[in-house]
């Protein structure tokens, strides 16, 4: 499986913060923000992998990665010159996807899922189709609304009802047979002039081929998008990492306890990094651990 990220968009709701820098390079933290999408594609076992972003914020995220090896990954770039909708990552990635499935993942979304990942690539390896990720929330009304059945299977996706059918809102977190490249050429712009995400899924809903998980108590996800959640999601990992001594989304860590690279590879990491930085000390912890 291959996955992508979409990391593009204006970032009007965080401005003025994005008027000189991507809103995914912006702190969540002790990290930037795109590391948190990251980080979970890699725990999903996915290693080749795209970002979509802006024309000028593309070469200041590639200046981050670079190709991603020296994380035992493989990183590509393509860009969205304008904000045509989600469902637009997968026409701009159609070369990249070819004819493997693919997880697609918004910049802008954090997932701490714990022991529940182990579940999700199960579900992930038995989907034929489309595989969407719900989430319980107060304010359903603000996102695209989940109705299932006492089975939970899906049976109607509704973008931002007034009067929502359920609690449960679709994530952005999404995982696909290949053949969304085709469904998602075959989109129509919606009224805003995008190529909706939730228009795709229907396609797959219609077909009897969409499942949904769903995110269980004591995981999170968080939407750091606006200045409130940008600053709830810092705090949440504030909380969590001085709390447990551990970080969330540290790059290095998952690929080498993923085995993505080897302990020298990640000594030559540690050993590239300034003294004095909390974050080698960290990853120096972490080479050192039995």
């Amino acid at each position: 499986m291959k996955g992508i990220i979409l990391a593009g968009g204006s970032g009007s709701r965080l401005y003025p913060l994005t008027k000189t820098t991507s809103k995914q390079l912006l702190p969540v933290y002790d990290k930037p923000m795109i590391y948190y999408p990251l980080s979970t594609l890699m725990q999903f076992g996915i290693r080749d992998i795209l970002i979509i972003s802006t024309p000028d914020d593309t070469p200041n995220i590639a200046k981050l990665f670079s190709t991603g090896v020296h994380i035992g990954l493989s990183i590509q770039y393509a860009v969205q010159d304008e904000p045509k909708g989600i469902a637009q990552a997968f026409t701009i990635g159609a070369d990249f996807i070819g004819n493997d499935d693919v997880c697609l993942i918004l910049g802008d979304n954090i997932f701490c899922m714990g022991e529940q990942l182990n579940t999700f690539q199960d579900e992930i390896n038995d989907n034929n189709g489309a595989l969407i990720f719900g989430y319980h929330v107060n304010d359903p009304e603000r996102f695209g609304v989940i109705e299932f059945d006492d089975e939970s299977r899906v049976i109607s996706i509704e973008e931002k009802p007034t009067k929502p059918k359920s609690n449960h809102v679709a994530v952005g977190l999404y995982c696909y047979k290949s053949d969304v490249v085709d469904k998602a050429k075959s989109l129509k712009p919606s009224a805003r002039g995008e190529f909706e995400i939730t228009d795709l899924n229907k396609l797959y809903l219609n077909e009897g081929r969409m499942k949904a998980c769903f995110l269980k108590r004591g995981t999170a996800w968080l939407d750091a998008g606006t200045p409130d959640s940008l600053i709830e999601a810092g705090q949440y990992v504030q909380i969590i990492e001085k709390r447990q001594g551990l970080k969330i989304s540290c790059i290095e860590e998952i690929a080498y306890r993923a085995g993505y690279i080897s302990k020298s590879q990640f000594k030559s990491i540690i050993d590239s990094l300034s003294d004095g930085m909390s974050y080698k000390q960290y990853l120096q912890n972490v080479y050192e651990e039995n």
